[in-house]
């Protein structure tokens, strides 16, 4: 019998979460990014610093700053912008070390149904539901006419702390419904603080840096929560960035994701897990099972690891890190990053621009969704207490050109339209401690990338899926050549080479984009969808549409459907042996059965059944 989510439904309602592998994200802290109105809204202006001294007070960024900033970051090829919480938060005092902390950052929430005063143009845009003539309505307006993408911050696990009026005080767009201190109804978790990290029952249940922490097991909570991001959806949100994921129970992030991708089914949703890895087992359990993405920690060391701390084992970490891909079900849809807000900027660890211009390539072409903290194009950095927080969130106060920039600007661009880099996997050709060359490569798109962080010195790799010819670095113009599938060239210390073979786009009426993951594929060997509709061979080996290898645990493919979009099919994979369609291997269960879209998009995401 098959399992609910396999059942056929509609094909109208087979609609799926939204592609972001073609989108390089920028990070914003709104408070420290751009003022764009004199006034500071809030209501306790004690909070506010406008000399802008101390670092634990508002600064004055808001919405207004960022809406006017559009044209910079779209300049930069940015499509995507991934903003701190807006929620209305505390007023009140909250010390620590005898000094007043203000909630900058937009992670101690009061009211997730309202705005926080400070981010808006007049205190009476905070009922952001009550109304669509806000600066948030017209900064999502003119982000989505320009092709990009509002991904907000959003917190499930936690409200506010301890501070001069309470703790855990929630609101439901001005009417108190929750408070940690009279908590009849059960809203929160009351076991006090993390004690022991290495506890998984404690680092669900119990506070951390004393945050009033909610209990979701109340079902109130559950519909709360869930209603609140429903409705910022509604506005016209585009993904949701998920905060502290590592809090809260999987069977949770089930209930909440499987809830809003039923309310809209192309949102695109990723958590924070700190510290993830491929070699942490509850984060692989959540990153593969809870329906959404993750931010991809490893990678974010692997590259301080190679770049800022220059590690002497260099590029082989990030070898080794490729190499543990095939934990995750879909490596390419991790979001990946080399610094967050949350640890010292790129370049309080290392000042040199030319290894922030290297990190800034090697993020831009590997495997997963880029995401750059606000500032890093304009070497963004303060320095005191070792860059750590708050000091790794100044102001920005420069918009000029840059060579960070300019190499944002190209790699952004060209991610747009090179399906190798969305969708590829990365290849590595050749490696030592200061070079790498790696291939991202997918149907007939190819981009080969070469790092030196080293001396000048001759590079050479073969085996290369390039075909022969002669290319142009999309960064430097210099004309490199392929002969017999390898390449020998000269590149200067801190030196970087991209070069791009751009295939069609798979096209057509409605595109399925099939994923399969367990395929027991040997070397040599090719793996394939076979089904019941034309566009799949009718059943017949000899029209198999087969798929891409991205890495030993997942197979990728994009199939155009013309004749059959807007019917249900059937289908299921199949794995040749090579040079030959006869005694195939095929899957050892009865058809799939799903709903192609009427057009645009879908994403099928199996495992392979014995």
């Amino acid at each position: 019998m098959e399992s609910p989510i396999e059942a056929v439904a509609p094909a109208r309602r087979a609609a799926s979460d939204a592609e972001f592998r073609d989108r390089t994200i920028y990070f914003v802290v709104l408070d420290r990014f751009h003022s764009g109105i004199d006034s500071n809204n809030g209501r306790n202006q004690e909070l506010n610093d406008p000399t802008r001294q101390d670092w634990h007070k508002y600064w004055g960024g808001d919405l207004q700053g960022l809406y006017d900033k559009l044209d910079y970051l779209r300049g930069l090829g940015i499509n995507a912008i991934w903003v701190t919480p807006l929620f209305e938060q505390i007023e009140s005092y909250v010390f620590e070390n005898d000094r007043v902390r203000a909630p900058i950052h937009g992670y101690w929430t009061q009211d997730f149904k309202r705005i926080n005063a400070r981010w808006v143009n007049d205190e009476s845009e905070i009922r952001v539901f009550s109304r669509n003539d806000t600066i948030f309505d017209r900064l999502l307006g003119d982000m989505h006419s320009r092709g990009m993408k509002f991904i907000l911050d959003f917190v499930c696990n936690h409200s506010s702390p301890a501070a001069v009026d309470g703790k855990g005080r929630l609101y439901d767009d001005g009417v108190l419904i929750a408070d940690f201190n009279e908590d009849q109804a059960a809203w929160y978790h009351h076991y006090g603080e993390v004690q022991d990290w290495n506890d998984d029952w404690q680092v669900q249940n119990c506070e951390v840096a004393g945050l009033a922490t909610f209990n979701e097991n109340c079902v109130e909570y559950r519909r709360y929560i869930k209603d609140a991001a429903k409705a910022w959806i509604d506005k016209g949100v585009d993904a949701l960035r998920i905060d502290t994921v590592k809090h809260m129970p999987l069977w949770f992030w089930q209930e909440f994701n499987a809830d809003l991708q039923l309310h809209k089914p192309d949102l695109f949703l990723y958590g924070e897990w700190i510290d993830s890895s491929p070699y942490d087992e509850r984060a692989l359990a959540y990153a593969n099972s809870a329906g959404m993405s993750i931010i991809d920690f490893g990678m974010c060391y692997a590259l301080r690891d190679v770049f800022a701390v220059r590690r002497p084992e260099g590029f082989l970490v990030l070898q080794a890190l490729l190499n543990a891909d095939a934990a995750y079900r879909n490596s390419t849809e991790l979001v990946t990053c080399f610094e967050t807000h949350d640890m010292p900027r790129f370049q309080s660890l290392n000042a040199d621009p030319n290894m922030l211009h290297l990190a800034i390539v090697a993020l831009m072409t590997s495997r997963g969704i880029p995401t750059l903290f606000y500032g890093c194009e304009q070497y963004l950095h303060n320095d005191t207490d070792g860059g750590h927080d708050p000091y790794n969130r100044p102001m920005m106060t420069e918009w000029g050109e840059t060579e960070a920039g300019r190499l944002i600007g190209i790699l952004a661009r060209e991610r747009e339209v090179s399906p190798a880099i969305q969708f590829g996997g990365q290849w590595v050709r050749s490696v030592d401690p200061d070079v790498i060359c790696y291939e991202r490569v997918y149907r007939d798109s190819t981009c080969l990338v070469i790092l030196n962080r080293g001396e000048e010195r001759d590079i050479a790799a073969a085996g290369l899926d390039m075909p022969d010819g002669d290319y142009t670095c999309i960064l430097t113009g210099e004309t490199i050549a392929v002969r017999d599938r390898a390449l020998n060239v000269r590149i200067p210390s801190f030196g970087a080479r991209v070069l791009s073979r751009k295939g069609p786009a798979v096209q057509g009426r409605a595109v399925a984009k099939f994923q399969v993951n367990a395929a027991p594929v040997n070397p040599g060997e090719r793996l394939a969808v076979i089904g019941s509709c034309p566009e799949l061979g009718n059943w017949d080996l000899r029209y198999a549409y087969f798929m891409d290898c991205v890495n030993a645990n997942c197979w990728f493919g994009e199939v155009p459907f013309e004749e059959s979009a807007g019917q249900t099919i059937a289908y299921k994979y199949v794995i040749f042996r090579p040079d030959s369609i006869e005694q195939p291997v095929r899957e050892s269960r009865v058809a799939r059965r799903r709903g192609v879209p009427e057009d645009g998009d879908v994403k099928w995401r199996d495992w392979w059944e014995h």
